[in-house]
């Protein structure tokens, strides 16, 4: 099962089906592919050219001449030249000379991944890119150009940004985000629907997570096996993730852990971790460079309030983590992970399930929105004051806004719980109110006036594309490119 999983490639046809009809083009390509770790770049780009005449080169945290030789190893094995194994080029601007005069024929792929530790070795990269592609590349013989990273921020800055030498080049972009729940599904083909959406809450949609569950046994038997025994592959795999790129990870572990539980604002946090206002504010940004945490802000009609600004944890596995395994490191390697689970994870589980259950909500309701006809743009996120707590707000361009009440456990109640937080919401005039119940167990009178959605629904649930959507403030908008 878990071979079979490994051996195929799930997903990801609206990504692949760009990058083919880009090479059918028969034009230069300059595309960026920029994504959080784990998340399967590597694996698209690898399934992108299979077949195809290339040059893949993974970044590492290595001097700029140890990747020149790897580049010239590689070509020597695309070209059928022995003799470029020898070959020593000084600097960038030589080492793609080289290619270029021995590109010859069919079109060529030059795909660099890890782009952002290339670049650390190599400033001058982006500028020596910037003039081949000028001069040699767009109008000449096809060479289609991948720049992969996971430092998200990095890419925007220094690929997509305005400052970028490479600003205004790209003829596309693919940013990788993890699958949603309905595709996510496919990797734990043996688990029920619940299972299913459980292990989801754990790992969220990342690849590389989904396939060290094995679904021929139960969640909490991979939660004990895969993730609380010390020898496991994810044991440290948060731990692993900060290391790779930050340094000081223990600023990092310290607002990670008290972000583990709820969302916070930064004089929360800053107030749990003792880190002052100006640092604090620097972390906050690296992790939500790479993709870690997000910030949001209640939605209400009007601008934004910044005031009201939380930070929250946006990788599951990061969040349970942070939750239940590293603050409690040495009462597990005490107790091993059968007692560990059952004492310290097993009785918070349903509220961690909780948790999750509300951002599948959030991040369903546009395929929701598809299958009933609603077509108009809207805002979707979540709503929060002294007076009131609201799951799920979209607020739709139509004169319409929807409230979500989001119940993993009981739902006795909740649509009079629901009433009652409307009534503390900023509402507008002429406005229509939509009511929506979401819940995991069927339910057995639906309240009047209310749309209901169970999980088996939500299960079901997809838009024409397999990732997830961006979780809060979502407008399906086309983007043009600057």
């Amino acid at each position: 099962m878990q071979d079979q999983r490994c051996l195929s490639f799930i997903g990801r046809k609206a990504e692949l089906r760009f990058l083919q009809n880009a090479w059918k083009s028969g034009r230069s390509q300059l595309i960026p592919i920029y994504g959080r770790r784990r998340v399967g770049k590597s694996k698209l780009i690898g399934e992108f050219i299979a077949g195809k005449r290339a040059i893949y080169l993974a970044g590492k945290k290595n001097l700029a001449r140890a990747h020149l030789q790897e580049l010239m190893e590689v070509a020597a094995q695309t070209f059928g030249q022995e003799s470029l194994h020898q070959t020593s080029p000084k600097d960038w601007r030589h080492a793609l000379q080289i290619l270029h005069e021995h590109n010859r024929g069919a079109p060529l792929v030059l795909a660099l991944d890890e782009f952002q530790w290339l670049v650390e070795a190599a400033p001058e990269l982006p500028s020596v890119l910037q003039e081949f592609w000028d001069r040699d590349w767009e109008h000449g013989k096809p060479i289609f150009l991948i720049l992969c990273g996971s430092y998200i921020g990095f890419m925007e800055r220094e690929v997509l940004g305005s400052k970028s030498p490479l600003f205004g080049r790209r003829t596309g972009q693919i940013q990788l985000r993890p699958f949603n729940f309905q595709s996510a599904r496919h990797f734990l083909p043996h688990y029920s629907i619940t299972a299913q959406a459980q292990a989801y809450f754990v790992c969220g949609g990342i690849p590389l997570y989904l396939l060290k569950l094995d679904d021929r046994v139960s969640l909490e038997a991979n939660l004990r096996l895969k993730v609380l025994d010390e020898h496991a592959a994810l044991h440290n795999e948060p731990d692993f993730l900060l290391r790779e790129e930050l340094k000081e990870v223990s600023h990092y572990h310290n607002i990670l852990t008290h972000l583990g539980s709820r969302s916070k604002a930064p004089r929360e946090i800053e107030k749990d971790t003792g880190i002052d206002s100006r640092a604090l504010a620097y972390y906050l940004g690296q992790l939500g460079q790479l993709g870690y945490i997000e910030r949001s802000f209640p939605l209400a009609p009007g601008k934004a309030n910044r005031l009201e600004v939380r930070y929250q944890i946006r990788d599951p596995l990061l969040r349970f983590w942070f939750r239940f395994v590293f603050p409690h490191q040495s009462s597990i390697y005490q107790l091993g992970p059968e007692r560990a689970f059952d004492r310290l994870i097993k009785p918070h589980l349903d509220a961690f399930f909780g948790y999750g259950f509300e951002q599948l909500c959030r991040q369903t309701l546009p395929a929701l929105y598809e299958k009933r006809g609603v077509h108009t743009a809207y805002e979707i996120g979540e709503y929060w004051s002294r007076a009131c707590q609201i799951d799920l707000v979209s607020i739709r361009q139509d004169h319409w806004i929807d409230f979500g009440e989001c119940k993993w456990g009981s739902h006795r109640n909740a649509s009079r719980e629901l009433d009652a937080k409307i009534r503390d919401y900023p509402v507008p005039g002429e406005v229509t109110v939509g009511k929506w119940l979401f819940t995991h167990h069927p339910l057995k009178n639906a309240p009047s006036g209310f749309e209901c959605v169970e999980l088996e629904e939500l299960a079901r649930a997809s838009l024409r594309h397999d990732s997830e959507p961006p979780s809060l403030r979502f407008v399906p908008a086309a983007k043009g490119i600057r």
